[in-house]
């Protein structure tokens, strides 16, 4: 018998045994990584999944396991997948910002061809004048689908 129990062990009152599979990730010292771990998933079930993994990835797979909880005590309705779809979404909000700044820089350096599809490319300033425009006539308009379309709407 350990001289010191594992947290899983003194939560749920029982002998920690040298073979105990909670032991390497819910040290005594960190009790609330077990609590949060258990309320979510329940030892039992911590257990199976711990005993599935293949030894060398137990380590992670209690990692994620604690961390799932975690963010499914925080958020019971998305957990870890509330703080992707956040994540994406500032990504996706990113990149839309840099194409828009691409976008300026290209027109302020005065390559219009670039950000332009082929059949619209502008080889003076005197020619952009005579388009369609959307917004505030920084770009001409186009109905073409493949063309990107937050370039003219976020003007």
């Amino acid at each position: 018998m350990n001289s010191t129990r594992c947290a899983a062990c003194k939560y749920l009152r029982r002998r920690c045994s040298p073979d105990c599979i909670f032991s390497p990730y819910f040290p005594p010292n960190n009790p609330q990584r077990f609590l949060e771990v258990h309320r979510i998933y329940g030892a039992s079930n911590v257990a199976k999944m711990l005993e599935k993994a293949p030894v060398n990835q137990r380590a992670e797979a209690a990692n994620s396991i604690h961390y799932e909880a975690h963010c499914r005590i925080k958020d019971p309705v998305y957990g870890c997948a509330g703080i992707i779809t956040l994540l994406n979404q500032q990504i996706n909000d990113a990149q839309c910002e840099l194409a828009k700044i691409q976008a300026e820089i290209a027109a302020l350096n005065g390559h219009h061809a670039d950000i332009l599809p082929p059949y619209q490319q502008i080889t003076d300033a005197s020619s952009f004048a005579n388009y369609p425009v959307e917004g505030d006539g920084a770009f001409p308009a186009t109905h073409d689908p493949s063309f990107p379309q937050f370039y003219l709407n976020s003007w």
